[in-house]
């Protein structure tokens, strides 16, 4: 039964997408030799002197109005094609594309600006292409060399820019041209640390009323931006999901690429997923009821969640628990912050292990690293070896910090390695939830106890 018939305002749900893309395919002709290029046109059809390339195939999703998607992928995967088409700097061979909406674009280095042109010049002239006047821009000039922040240089050809000072400027014009879209390609990777955090702050602004598309190869930046993400390989769609839940299986895949034949990582699901039973993509955002806290401390609960959790493992070794107790107690469920505190993991090698390493990360609900610690720095002046059936376990003992209010997990991890070149053999997303309700404010993402604060 049709949309129509059911009757659902087809009109509306249009409106609410921002961007649909259906069936988009794009294909390169491919020449042995530059001279067949001519031959092609001269044989007009009649002869095929080049082979395809299918950059793009069968590529289709929707984006709604305000959404902040995630595009990832290795490089070749045709992430850059997708956003060109989306953007209309290049042409799809089959399917379409419906925009809705105003599209403000940071692709690659060098597009958009003219080389020969000063940095001022090309303001005005990019600022013209998003459909300002020549009054709207001067309006804005001042702003947008504010936040460029490029100094003498605006007035200097922008062929003699540096990488950075190039995506300063782009990035400014695209921020003042009150898009609708704002799509950004992997460009934020070259700024510094201060110039990328003003942009963050900007984008951060932008998601409050505008739709995002955001191509990064940081999985941290996807997970605190995205909601949702898509897994381009290799020209077609792979998976569409919650962004968590990507990153997790993109993970895998890379680090599967990386071992290669060395080791084969077996995907598993927690308890739940087993049962069939369909994964809650809130998982870690509703906040725990917990009765009021008179003394402002802050109250942990530590849930272990090895059965549940989700992860990889190669069969050479496995973790077997993870507690997580005060130094001068045994095993707790409830901390306060700013205690001492123990945490081990035990595990047990299936085979021999040369060096094995265990590991932990603790993460806030959009999956940054918070703080994490592994055994390597014992390890690489008492080195250890594991033979198969051999259980150990590792032992960290820190201050535990002060979070903020919600709901955090522990990744865990067992390899065999080193620094640089390991094989992670086991791995938990979610070996451990920490729940914290706190009366008192904690400012940033981890809070510390602070001795003394005075107003003189």
């Amino acid at each position: 039964m049709s949309f129509e018939e059911q009757g659902v305002d087809v009109s509306a749900i249009s409106q609410s997408i921002a961007i649909q893309v259906e069936g988009l395919g794009k294909c390169y002709q491919i020449y042995e030799k530059p001279r067949d290029r001519l031959l092609q046109m001269l044989a007009r059809g009649r002869k095929k002197l080049y082979r395809e390339f299918w950059a793009l195939s069968g590529v289709s999703f929707s984006v709604k109005r305000g959404e902040t998607v995630g595009i990832i992928g290795r490089n070749g995967s045709g992430k850059s094609t997708l956003l060109q088409m989306i953007c209309g700097t290049l042409n799809p061979t089959l399917g379409g594309i419906t925009v809705n909406g105003k599209v403000a674009a940071l692709l690659e280095l060098g597009a958009g600006f003219n080389p020969e042109f000063s940095g001022r010049e090309n303001v005005y002239m990019a600022a013209s292409l998003y459909g300002l006047s020549r009054s709207q821009i001067d309006q804005r000039f001042g702003k947008i060399a504010a936040f460029a922040d490029i100094g003498d240089h605006l007035d200097q050809p922008v062929k003699n820019y540096s990488s950075g000072m190039y995506v300063r400027l782009a990035f400014a014009v695209i921020a003042h041209v009150d898009a609708d879209i704002l799509v950004i390609d992997e460009a934020l990777a070259v700024g510094d640390a201060v110039f990328t955090q003003k942009c963050m702050r900007f984008i951060r602004q932008f998601r409050e009323n505008g739709t995002l598309l955001f191509v990064s190869h940081d999985m941290t930046s996807v997970l605190n931006l995205c909601e949702r993400a898509i897994w381009l390989h290799e020209g077609k769609v792979r998976q569409i999901g919650h962004a968590k839940l990507i990153a997790e299986e993109y993970l895998q895949y890379t680090l599967q690429q990386v071992y290669g034949g060395d080791a084969s990582l077996e995907a598993f699901k927690g308890r739940e997923a087993d049962e069939g039973k369909e994964q809650d993509e809130q998982q870690f955002v509703t906040e725990i009821d917990q009765p009021p806290v008179i003394d402002y401390n802050s109250q942990y609960s530590v849930d272990e969640n090895l059965t549940e959790a989700n992860g990889w493992k190669t069969g050479s070794g496995e973790i077997l628990s993870v507690e997580l107790g005060r130094v001068d107690e045994a095993v707790s469920i409830v901390f306060e912050g700013g205690e001492k505190v123990r945490l081990v993991i035990r595990a047990i090698a299936h085979q021999p292990l040369e060096s094995p390493i265990i590991g932990f990360l603790l993460r806030d609900r959009l999956g940054q690293d918070l703080f994490g610690e592994n055994t390597i720095p014992f390890t690489t002046s008492h080195p250890r070896a594991m033979q198969s059936g051999q259980t150990f376990c590792a032992e960290f003992v820190f201050r535990l910090p002060m979070l903020p209010n919600g709901q955090y997990v522990m990744m865990t991890s067992l390899a065999d390695g080193d620094q640089y070149s390991n094989i992670q053999h086991h791995w938990l997303h979610d070996a451990v939830v920490l729940n914290v309700s706190s009366s008192k404010i904690r400012w940033g993402l981890v809070g510390i106890p602070f001795e003394k604060v005075v107003l003189n």
